[in-house]
């Protein structure tokens, strides 16, 4: 136990402090807050645009003069409605000329069917010969291939017939009309470019939002993640849907890839319509009853010491050595310290401050640097001023630009220790846990500690604390120009003579 220096904050739960010297003798507060149990929902958000899962073009297979239009733009019809019709009388004449030429191969074929049985008969009796009586039989095959080929024109001039009439193809709403009565229409097989779209319908009952999700929160969105989606119409209304898709194709829309993500929403209620500006929320996991404590009340273990200056304990009695003795995950599995570089950068990137950016994401290959560096003897600070590119590219780390969702307010990223099975939470990804310190305060108010914990989800406010942590129990904030301040200063003091300062990366 650690006894508190004098020291002044912003007060939220205020603890009193006597200073016990001489020369202070004004009391401060001190900045705390009470853990407790709550819900913990974690979503990555995007916007895109309301359409039709299927939306239908009507051409006609007829060309002519359209004659009459029976549905304009809103109407909802059936499958099989009357749409339009188009001038029957040229395919009417065709079909009348198919059917007389039908009647005719039909009648010729019946006189040489009769021809050819008296032919057989009088071959029999020897009053004819073999080769009239092939004849006989060759113009009876002839008549019979004619009687076919009237046919099929008959049942060509008849569809041509029936395609005047345009129907509707499934149920659905007219979402365009572009044509009117007395326009002249081309056929799709008599036009290379597919003829007169007389109408696009769709079924308005299912609905999908195409929108854009940033690269950096691909790697936890699976196809039938649960999606809830609000409209600038109904803002009061959250419409449930699903991913249904994540499309392979990456965009790149000014400097940023994105991926296309689509939801796909029932419409029952009709009031989505196609066009609509939509706001898209995945949820990526979702745990209930855990403990919550606020993103600025947790620090890196290589940040116990400055944030100890800042809260005015003595660093010289803080021992870090068995922060997380026996702590285990926090999920009933060890930990694992040697957690991959390419892990621990996705770690950062996820956990290092509320503000998207580019630190954490890139944080794996420089801590992997850094880590080389410091295995030959260099200290951190030395490193960082040897090495000014990692520095650059660890301000994120440090200093909350690690990008990302959730992190500690600008603290820093939370090293990655170890990954929950398939199955936990309620999207079923894999589970991160991660160390991280707290200060306790004790009931009394007149000593803090601290103490490692694993934390789990967080947000852009709070973090699940997984392990290390009762409900009720009373942790100080700290904020975060407060601990830069203190890390710059002690980084300060190491640099002169390549010391290194304490705190440094493990």
């Amino acid at each position: 136990m650690m006894k508190m220096r004098c020291w002044g904050a912003a007060l939220l739960v205020p603890i009193v402090v006597a200073c016990g010297t001489e020369e202070v003798e004004e009391e401060e507060s001190l900045q705390t807050w009470t853990v407790i149990s709550g819900d913990m929902r974690l979503t990555a958000e995007a916007t895109g645009n309301v359409e039709p899962i299927r939306a239908v073009e009507v051409t006609s297979k007829a060309s002519g003069e359209v004659t009459r239009l029976y549905v304009d733009v809103g109407n909802e019809v059936e499958p099989g409605a009357l749409l339009a019709e188009v001038d029957p009388r040229d395919v009417r004449n065709a079909f009348d000329q198919s059917q007389a030429d039908l009647q005719v191969a039909q009648a010729r074929a019946e006189i040489s069917q009769a021809q050819l049985t008296r032919s057989e008969e009088l071959l029999e009796s020897g009053v004819i010969s073999d080769q009239e009586h092939e004849s006989r039989a060759l113009d009876f095959a002839n008549s019979r291939a004619s009687v076919v080929r009237a046919e099929t024109n008959f049942e060509l001039a008849q569809l041509r017939l029936d395609d005047v009439i345009i129907r509707a193809p499934l149920a659905g709403t007219i979402l365009e009309k572009n044509v009117e009565e007395g326009q002249v229409i081309q056929s799709a097989s008599q036009n290379v470019s597919g003829g007169t779209t007389l109408v696009i319908m769709a079924d308005l009952k299912f609905m999908q939002v195409r929108t854009l999700v940033d690269e950096t929160d691909m790697g936890d969105i699976r196809a039938g993640m649960p999606a809830t989606v609000t409209v600038e119409a109904y803002p009061q209304e959250r419409f449930m849907g699903i991913v249904e898709k994540i499309e392979p194709q990456a965009l790149v829309q000014q400097n940023v890839t994105m991926f296309p993500v689509i939801v796909q929403l029932d419409n029952d209620s009709g009031l989505l319509r196609p066009g609509m500006n939509a706001e898209v929320e995945i949820e990526l996991a979702q745990e209930s009853g855990v403990l919550l404590v606020p993103n600025n009340a947790l620090v890196t273990p290589e940040d116990v010491q400055p944030a100890s200056v800042v809260l005015g304990l003595d660093i010289g009695t803080i021992d870090t050595s068995n922060l997380f003795a026996g702590l285990g995950d926090g999920r009933g599995r060890p930990t694992a310290d040697q957690t991959s570089a390419r892990e621990g950068g996705r770690s950062g990137g996820r956990q290092g401050g509320a503000t998207r950016g580019t630190g954490g994401g890139r944080g794996g290959a420089a801590f992997d640097s850094m880590r080389a560096l410091m295995a030959s003897g260099i200290s951190q600070d030395s490193a960082l001023v040897l090495l000014p590119e990692i520095a650059n590219l660890f301000s994120g780390r440090r200093g909350g630009g690690g990008g990302g969702r959730g992190g500690f307010s600008g603290q820093g990223a939370v090293e990655q220790v170890g990954q929950a099975e398939p199955g936990e939470g309620t999207s079923g990804q894999q589970r991160e846990t991660s160390r991280a310190v707290v200060f306790v305060v004790a009931a009394d108010g007149t000593t803090i500690e601290p103490r490692g914990v694993m934390v789990g989800l967080n947000d852009f406010d709070f973090t699940e604390v997984v392990s290390g942590l009762e409900e009720g129990d009373l942790i100080a904030t700290i904020g975060a120009a407060d601990l830069r301040a203190s890390q710059d200063e002690m980084r300060n003091r190491g640099r002169p003579d390549f010391g290194g300062g304490r705190g440094g990366f493990r």
